[in-house]
Order: C-alpha cells, then structure tokens, then sequence
C-alpha cells in the first residue's frame, strides 16, 4: 500500500476521534445543565424562528457544536418552539480538512494569483471529500442537534446537508422532536446545475411529517423555485413548509423573490426560511431568512411576519403562527383554484419520471 494511502486512514482515524459523539456531548453538556425549556404549544398558535448563519470554517468539531449552541439558544429566549438552520449546515466543518483555507483563499483571490498546484494524480471531486468526511460527520450531526433538540424541548430543523449514502452524495435535511428523537429526513428534489456537475443525486418524493405543532414538510432551497413543490405539499395536508437555502449569487431582491414567498401565496401555508450566507471557496453565499403568510394573514397585507434585514450577516427572525387562522383561510378562500383532473395526470408524470 501507497504511503499516502495510509496517511489517508490514519487522518480519518484522527477524524473519528475527534468528532466522536460521545465527546460532543459531553462538551454540549457543560452549556446544557439547567437549559431553558420553551413551553410546549397550546391550542392554535406555534412559535417559529428562521435562523440566518454566517459561514465560518472550524477546525475543532466542539467549536462548531457551540456555535449550533448559541444560535439555538438565542431562539429559545425569543419563545422559539420551532427552530430552523439553514442548506449546506455542514460546510463549516469542512475547516477540519487540511489546505481548505488555503485553497479557500486563492479561490477568492480578485488576482487569481497563488493558485493551489495541480495535484500529482487524478483531481478531488466535491463527491470525493464528501465520501470522505461523511462516515465523520453524520454521527457528529446528529449528536449536536438531537441533543440541542432534547435539552430545550423543541423541534429543531437542523438545516440540510452533503452527505454520502450507499455510493451516492445526496443534499439531505433532518428534523429533530423535542425529546432529540430524528423524526425524518429529506432529500432535495430540485438541484441547482452546479449540484449536478457535482454528482449529487437528486431526490424523487416529499416527506410529510405529523406533529404538535401541526404538519411539517422540509423542501430544500432550489425546491421553491417550481410552484408544484408547494402544491404538492399542499394537497398532502402541509402548514408549515421550512425551506433551507444557501444562495451561491450576489443578493437580489427580484431574484430572490422567486422563491418560498410566491409559493406561500399560491399554496395557503406557512413558509419558514432559513439562510446560509458569507463566503466559502470563492463562493459568496447571500440571502434573507424570513417567515411568511398567506397576505390575509399578515398585518401589513404583503405576506411576510418577519424577515431578516441583512442578506450578508447572521440574523434570526421569529414570528407566532395561527394555524387555526389558516385553516379556515384554506376552507373559504375567495381565489383558491384546483384542477383535480390535471394534478393526477400532471404532478405523478413530472416526478416518477426523473432522472436518477
């Protein structure tokens, strides 16, 4: 065997004993003791909060436990029963991976100078190191949410992320209850061309998940950009839709309008949307988390409850949802249009048969 092939084993090795979860708990529980519990729902009303997280690179596992920490608590002290984190919530972590800054750096270089060499043998594909770390970084996952989750009773949407899964790399998001039980997964179905390029495999249905603080969907980002996502959910009984994305494109208002808001008004529910944003590997990352209405109920009329004001910096938004109110929007809006006919020959033609 290679030299650099056992360098490779002994590095994962290190890997694994720096993220195992028994230590990331551990280090969460120095925070935890005592943690404030939010009240569980009563009667119509939930509490939600989008969270906005600025990308930061971390070389140490328990650093990026705290930083999930701190943004978890900020939302359970403005009444958050439902948390949601934004797409690609991983990416951070991958600062435990020798050169990334540096490589990060060259990519950002306005000169292009200093550009990393070209490796000796064949070239790292994104799929590569997803591979790689996801053994790694799966469990870690799930050690910090479910443990956030239980530790302040709340359900917690702990964002999407790359990870390798029986050969493929799928983008997949994970919903936590608040006794830090997983209570599902979901794949994005609509990839953006890069994700593509990038050999990530693309999902085929939507989840629909049954909870006390109503009925829960988690399309992923590029989800809301076709209004039969929503749709879909609709017609499966979904109120709140929680959308993570992670824009890789300059902030535009219009641009950015194309998506969870048109679908929250053609489909009657909540939209929660979290966001990714700052730079990583010469991409520049932007968005506006925010919670969204039907317009007829929002106060100003214009569909939102609460956004973030800045599309570059760490935010949180947090906004009270009447689902009974939304429930009798749903049973006697003046507009609401349906065409049974078509959505049984339309939306199973358009699913079933994606590409793998």
């Amino acid at each position: 065997m290679a030299l650099d092939g056992w360098k490779e084993r002994l590095f994962r090795r290190y890997l694994f004993h720096l993220c195992r979860p028994a230590r990331v708990k551990r280090h969460l529980n120095k925070f935890l003791a005592g943690a404030e519990r939010v009240a569980p729902p009563e009667g119509r009303s939930v509490t939600v909060a989008a969270l906005q997280l600025e990308l930061k690179l971390f070389k140490n596992p328990l650093h990026y436990a705290e930083e999930m920490y701190r943004r978890v608590k900020e939302a359970v002290a403005a009444g958050a029963q439902l948390v949601v984190f934004p797409e690609d919530n991983n990416l951070q972590l991958l600062g435990m991976l020798p050169g990334i800054e540096e490589l990060g750096t060259a990519a950002l270089s306005e000169n292009g100078a200093e550009a990393p060499p070209e490796p000796a043998g064949p070239p790292i594909t994104v799929a590569d190191v997803i591979h790689y770390v996801s053994p790694v970084m799966e469990p870690l996952i799930h050690a910090v949410f479910s443990r956030l989750a239980g530790a302040h009773g709340i359900y917690l949407m702990a964002g999407s992320f790359l990870l390798s899964d029986r050969g493929r790399v799928v983008n997949r998001a994970f919903l936590y209850g608040p006794g830090g039980e997983l209570i599902g997964r979901q794949d994005k179905v609509h990839l953006m061309p890069i994700e593509s390029e990038w050999g990530i495999a693309r999902g085929r249905s939507f989840s629909v998940f049954d909870t006390a603080i109503g009925r829960l969907a988690m399309p992923i980002c590029m989800d809301a950009t076709y209004y039969e996502t929503f749709r879909i959910l609709e017609r499966l009984g979904v109120e709140i839709a929680m959308l993570p994305i992670a824009n890789p494109e300059a902030y535009n208002y219009w641009l950015a309008l194309r998506g969870i808001w048109p679908r929250v008004q053609e489909s009657s529910l909540y939209g929660v949307k979290s966001a990714m944003v700052g730079q990583l590997l010469g991409f520049t990352f932007t968005g506006r988390a925010g919670i969204f209405a039907p317009l007829e109920l929002t106060p100003n009329k214009d569909g939102v409850l609460a956004e973030v004001e800045s599309p570059h910096r760490k935010g949180l938004a947090v906004a009270t949802l009447d689902l009974e109110a939304l429930r009798e929007l749903r049973a006697a809006h003046p507009w609401r249009d349906s065409n049974e006919a078509l959505y049984e020959r339309y939306f199973p033609a358009v699913y079933q048969n994606l590409p793998q």
